[in-house]
């Protein structure tokens, strides 16, 4: 397992000779980025000598094939883990600035990331460290949170950095969680459609494709190859993930369908009209002529026509998602047994912070096989990476891609 531990300037930079020791014991291999600043704090040397490796510490040293180092350390590094994490770090993150070593790996590192932020209680309180925190989890990095005690600037709170020991244990878990998908080819379906009435508008609704696009990068950081089919999103396109680009439940089908002998599991999450008209007007339908009535007609079930496809012995997973109102997994569980699933994810959108249009949902999840499980509310994001694991864990290894 090889590990980037970046170290940057607070007087917690010393706890990072701990953090390396543990990741050592634990047999990982360890590669130091320091910052400017974080070398008045600790020594290179130090680290060195701990890592059994020489501390990177500037962009561009070409001395000893570090060149070819920076190039390896993106490509084959588990984790990425910052601790401590500065305000000044997490910012840079956050906002795409890349003026040292360690920010401009970060952006060019596509594996999972991790940050132990430690400072000043005032900082931490801070609304400008508070929604830089809020963009990063929302790309998945992970983050352990700092504990509240003494600080070294003589004042008491929330701020000082995690045990060595937390943060080792939670480096590991995301490194090993980092390549749980190696191999297999993903397909996601995100957002919603748009069912045309007329040259200027559609039939559509409010899924704004958060949920499809946060499992599309959860299984990327874990080592798939991921295709996304996603309707109207505004949201950014994720790293590393072939995205294609659809308007209606025809060409979505069209699409899925095309792909889905060459995937492994396919997550089907997209809010895809169950209708659409007819026959579009071929020009603006004008309001002058009063009312009008719409002739709608089923669109093609994607989900069940893709579960139909699979065969049990090819041991490709399907899995559905279900917006509901009323109830919810009763509902569920009639689509996973009548369309053959293998996973349903069901939430109702009545509840406050678990529909449509937000960034938090709650989910039930259940199995063919019976299986239950309840997802608290949650960030969309967060609760991708819950998915994930409930689905591995209870995957035999002979039905992996």
């Amino acid at each position: 397992m090889r590990v980037v531990l970046g170290v940057t300037g607070g007087i917690a930079a010393y706890k990072a000779a701990e953090i390396v020791r543990g990741l050592r014991r634990e047999g990982a291999e360890v590669s130091v980025i320091m910052t400017r600043h974080a070398q008045e704090f600790i020594t290179p040397l130090t680290l060195q000598v701990l890592s059994g490796r020489p501390a990177l510490t500037w962009q561009f040293d070409t001395t000893h094939g570090a060149d070819v180092e920076h190039i390896t350390l993106v490509r084959e590094s588990d984790v990425l883990v910052v601790a401590p994490a500065t305000a000044d770090i997490l910012a840079k993150f956050a906002h795409g600035v890349a003026d040292d070593f360690l920010s401009t790996f970060y952006t060019a590192y596509t594996g999972p990331v991790l940050v132990a932020p430690a400072m000043n209680s005032r900082m931490w309180a801070h609304p400008s460290v508070q929604e830089n925190l809020r963009v990063l989890r929302s790309r998945g990095v992970g983050v352990v949170e700092p504990e509240a005690g003494d600080l070294a600037c003589g004042e008491e709170g929330v701020g000082r950095l995690a045990g060595p020991e937390a943060i080792v244990s939670e480096t590991l878990r995301r490194a090993r969680r980092g390549v749980l998908l190696a191999g297999e080819r993903v397909l996601v379906t995100a957002g919603p459609t748009r069912e045309p009435i007329d040259p200027v508008r559609s039939i559509t609704n409010r899924s704004s494709g958060r949920m499809g696009y946060a499992i599309a990068e959860a299984a990327r950081r874990r080592g798939a190859e991921v295709t996304l089919v996603t309707g109207p999103a505004s949201l950014p396109l994720p790293w590393g993930v072939e995205t294609v680009r659809v308007e209606t439940a025809a060409q979505m089908a069209q699409e899925v369908l095309g792909r889905f002998e060459r995937c492994t599991i396919c997550f089907m999450a997209a809010a895809v009209a169950d209708f659409r008209p007819a026959s579009p007007a071929a020009a603006k339908i004008r309001r002058e002529g009063g009312r009008i009535a719409l002739d709608l007609v089923p669109t093609e079930d994607i989900l069940r026509a893709v579960a139909a496809r699979r065969t049990p012995a090819d041991g490709r997973l399907v899995i559905g998602f279900a917006a509901e109102t009323g109830d919810p997994e009763a509902r569920a569980r009639g689509k996973l047994a009548e369309k053959g699933l293998d996973y349903i994810f069901a939430n109702d959108v009545t509840l406050p912070g678990a529909g449509f249009d937000v960034e938090t949902n709650a989910l039930i999840g259940l199995a063919r096989d019976g299986a239950r499980r309840e997802f608290p509310l949650a960030a969309k994001v967060d609760l991708a990476e819950q998915i994930l694991d409930w689905i591995e864990e209870r995957r035999p290894r002979g039905e992996r891609g």
